[in-house]
């Protein structure tokens, strides 16, 4: 029996390994497809950007629910799920508009006060209990993004503020997808949602170009254009499933503040491509940032609101 218990956990062990290996490579891919984003927008408006990206994410899709349908139930379309895609519409645009005049590594830096927002959005609509020490460590992480965000204003203008919309509305999406999850898996509720997003910017892209707010530019760009757009769907495909695999084999607190990884893979690849690098006043911000979210996972988890009998919900994957 006890060789047996001993096996078991050891399975068990190798299963969080894997899963935090999974998480690990997605984080570092997110950035990849945030560059394509950001490259695209030099010859496309943020919103076609995002349409394209919904588009090429949608037909990827198929096939990724096809080997996954063991874990699709529930129904695909529900005013429930529109409004997820609606919110997740709403992030990537705030996003996308902010990566076409900001650094990747800045913009994502300022998004990160998602799960801070998200904490504070939980006990405010959810009525979730929040202690003083996260109420603290909230407050504190904003102060942070103010730190990051302020130059940024003062550089680029109000697109600074868009991450943090991104966030706001990244969180409400957070908060959905619980209620969502409870009658139909996350797998459903990322696809549908998915669907009703291209098919709403596709309208929105569509309606916009006919009224001169935008040119679509997408059937007269070259080649290299429609690669990048195929290979953004893919590696949103891919990124998904190493996602989903990672919050089938560890429980989320686990994998949390393996999110965090993505600033330093922005970093990364926005020198790389672009030649942009954060000013020390930006690493402060980040730093507190960062510091302030995982200490609201640790004690998330120290009062057991991660749980292995509930539903988790694939946090990243939405984006």
């Amino acid at each position: 029996m006890t060789n047996s218990n001993s096996a078991t956990q050891t399975h068990a062990a190798g299963d969080i390994n894997i899963g935090m290996a999974f998480m690990i490579v997605a984080m570092l891919l997110l950035p990849v497809g945030d560059t394509l984003a950001k490259i695209l927008t030099g010859v496309m408006h943020p919103v076609e950007v995002a349409m394209w990206r919904f588009v090429s994410q949608t037909v990827w899709f198929v096939p990724v629910a096809f080997f996954m349908r063991r874990y699709l139930r529930g129904p695909l379309f529900s005013p429930v799920v529109a409004l997820s895609g609606a919110l997740m519409v709403m992030c990537v645009i705030s996003l996308i508009t902010a990566f076409k005049v900001m650094p990747i590594a800045t913009a994502i830096a300022i998004f990160f006060v998602e799960p801070l927002v998200l904490t504070l959005l939980a006990g405010l609509i959810l009525r979730e209990k929040i202690g003083p020490r996260r109420y603290i460590a909230i407050a504190v992480g904003l102060v942070g993004a103010m730190l990051v965000i302020r130059p940024s204003f003062a550089q680029f203008g109000w697109p600074a503020l868009l991450p943090l919309i991104a966030a706001v509305t990244y969180a409400l999406n957070m908060i959905v997808l619980r209620h969502a999850s409870k009658q139909r898996s996350a797998l459903t509720v990322q696809f549908g949602a998915t669907i009703y997003a291209a098919i709403g910017l596709t309208v929105l892209a569509v309606g916009l170009s006919f009224a001169g707010g935008i040119s679509l530019a997408g059937p007269m760009a070259g080649g290299w254009a429609w690669q990048v757009i195929v290979a953004g769907g893919a590696l949103s495909a891919v990124t998904f499933v190493l996602i989903a695999e990672a919050f089938r084999r560890a429980e989320a607190g686990v994998l949390a503040p393996f999110q965090y990884l993505e600033i330093l893979g922005a970093t990364a690849a926005g020198y790389l491509v672009f030649g942009d690098f954060p000013d020390w006043l930006t690493w402060v911000g980040i730093a507190i940032i960062l510091a302030s979210g995982i200490y609201v996972f640790h004690r998330e988890r120290q009062v057991g609101r991660y749980r292995p009998d509930e539903p988790e919900i694939e946090s990243e994957s939405a984006r």
